[in-house]
């Protein structure tokens, strides 16, 4: 089986952020030219995350959710229950993939996913990630190490927004954000998570998927 066309879908379930992240770091630092790719799904805690471009003053009052300084590309975000978090552990180089390339396949994908719900999105090129109307529905922030990316998106499916009103999400004051389910769309992350991922895979060349549950070892 190529390892190029042939991807691992982890389903991690709920879990705190800063597990998640030390293990994505040891995860692309031990992997080698052999390593299968991977992409993890998530549905974390509330908190938020400072990306390295991250200014203190976008920070309004995170008030009792905690702040976490991150190493991925990008400004602050919040991840919270009713959000699906998708982590892109990824050979670059073996794909002949360049980090634009990632993030247009990542984008068309959930541009494309909307779309099976009736909601048209769209990317910018000014601001990562996909937007419908003038609000964010999916943040995204990446980070490549050695020509592999970890880090990912965020796709807001049925969630409290209210946190996002004490940051300026992304760095961008009064950015609107929005939800599938405030869209007309599916209500619940069991329900579009199988539709993002076949997404993801015809988008990023996988025609091979192994599904897993758990961080790895």
């Amino acid at each position: 089986m190529s390892n190029d066309n042939t991807i691992i879908i982890r389903e991690l379930g709920h879990e705190t952020y800063v597990p998640v992240w030390k293990r994505m770091q040891r995860f692309t630092d031990e992997r080698d030219d052999e390593t299968t790719d991977e992409i993890w799904l998530v549905e974390h805690d509330p908190v938020f995350t400072q990306g390295q471009a991250g200014k203190p003053e976008h920070l309004l009052f995170p008030g009792d959710i905690p702040v976490v300084q991150v190493d991925r590309g990008g400004q602050v975000t919040y991840h919270g229950p009713g959000q699906l978090v998708a982590y892109f552990m990824i050979d670059l180089r073996r794909k002949s993939m360049g980090p634009r390339d990632l993030v247009s396949a990542i984008e068309d994908a959930v541009v494309d996913t909307m779309a099976m719900y009736g909601i048209e999105a769209y990317a910018r090129s000014d601001a990562p990630g996909v937007y419908t109307d003038e609000a964010k529905i999916c943040s995204l922030g990446l980070r490549i190490r050695k020509g592999k990316s970890f880090h990912g998106l965020a796709l807001n499916v049925n969630m409290d927004l209210e946190p996002f009103a004490r940051i300026n999400p992304c760095g961008y004051q009064g950015m609107a954000m929005t939800h599938i389910a405030e869209r007309g769309g599916p209500e619940t992350l069991e329900r579009v998570q199988p539709d993002l991922v076949d997404q993801l895979c015809g988008k990023l060349g996988y025609n091979s998927r192994l599904e897993m549950k758990g961080l790895p070892e």
